[in-house]
């Protein structure tokens, strides 16, 4: 560990003993505001301030198992020796996982996502191939129980999706999705093919960050709002009212659509939702292409046309091109959402990446 990284931790654990001081005092005890911002910072700081006292603590037992080896009992120094075999993994593990939790975190982890998936080259295959990408989010969703809800959708002829448009609310959905951004791509025999050929599709996936009033604000004189009937799915109802919206942002022709729930007024609200995170996203892009470098983050820009993964139906085989992960579960990931494995493996290589710029 860097004597950078140290100095951190020995300056966070004077801070934390600090406020917990100044929670125990009766100032701050008669004063609710000041106590619960500081409860809540010294709750943020807790998890690292413990793990920096187990290494320390590591550390120390360490060094006295490393005293005995100079001990004349046999039997003593065989002792100190399993207790360093055991030691050292352990304090390495130690050091890896303080060095991650100290990596400054991204601001947007903690919100809500849109989540856009078209499909692209591949006609018919590639709108089945969206259905399935959607429908892979949506179990992997409600398995970390989350919220899935659809604002705009447009059916494939065959199935699947042209396009379609949820907002997926809950605990830190974009730390675990932001790396779904890009280009998918499917190999795979259509049901329709008769000589058992391997076709292959794409798809792209968008994964916005929800935004927040404060990130950006629309200018209403800026927005065209059109009301129609709304189509497809929902009964007699979609044809009776006018409550689906469509909503312009005239300065960067960004045109939103929403026609899932029955009332206008909620429709109108869902479709500035998603308009405002696109004009924030599209805000972020330039904000990054700005303050680009020469290094290129090891698990990808996020840009929309980089392929980013590839599904091979045949192999059963999924291979994440950025970090060069092949795992053999296709069926497990895509039916029933099992994607621990490979979100994993994207914030092992982000860490990575960031440790590594860390210490340049």
């Amino acid at each position: 560990m860097s004597k950078k990284l140290n100095e951190k931790l020995v300056e966070l654990e004077r801070h934390y003993q600090d406020i917990c001081h100044r929670l125990a005092d009766p100032d701050t005890l008669g004063n609710p505001e000041k106590y619960n911002t500081l409860a809540k910072e010294r709750a943020d700081m807790e998890p690292i301030v413990n793990a920096y006292q187990a290494l320390q603590s590591a550390e120390s037992e360490l060094e006295s198992a490393r005293e005995l080896l100079a001990e004349d009992d046999e039997e003593m120094r065989a002792m100190a020796k399993d207790e360093i075999a055991r030691l050292e993994p352990d304090i390495a593990k130690k050091r890896e996982d303080l060095q991650i939790m100290m990596l400054p975190k991204d601001p947007l982890d903690g919100r809500n996502i849109i989540i856009e998936i078209r499909a692209g080259t591949g006609g018919d295959e590639a709108s089945l191939f969206a259905g399935d990408l959607f429908e892979m989010y949506s179990r992997y969703a409600n398995k970390m129980r989350w919220t899935v809800e659809i604002t705009s959708e447009s059916e494939g002829t065959a199935g699947g999706y042209k396009e379609v448009v949820a907002m997926i609310s809950g605990t830190d959905v974009y730390a675990h999705l932001k790396f779904e951004a890009g280009t998918h791509r499917v190999q795979r025999v259509p049901a329709t093919e008769s000589q058992g050929r391997i076709h292959t599709s794409a798809c792209t996936v968008a994964i916005l960050p929800e935004a927040q009033d404060v990130d950006i604000k629309i200018d209403e004189s800026d927005l065209r709002i059109d009301v129609y009937r709304a189509s497809g799915a929902g009964g007699q109802h979609v044809n009776k009212t006018e409550s689906a919206i469509r909503i312009t942002h005239i300065p960067t022709n960004t045109v939103v659509t929403c026609q899932d729930e029955r009332s206008q007024h909620k429709n109108k609200a869902r479709a500035l939702k998603i308009l405002q995170s696109r004009l924030y996203d599209m805000q972020r892009q330039k904000l990054d292409s700005e303050r680009a470098t020469a290094r290129k983050s090891m698990v990808g820009s996020g840009d929309r046309s980089e392929r980013i993964r590839t599904y091979n139906y045949p192999q059963n085989r999924i291979t994440d091109h950025r970090i060069g992960l092949t795992v053999y579960n296709l069926d497990a990931v895509v039916e029933t959402g099992e994607l621990d494995e490979i979100i994993n493996a994207l914030k092992t290589a982000e860490h990575l990446e960031l440790l590594n710029s860390e210490e340049a």
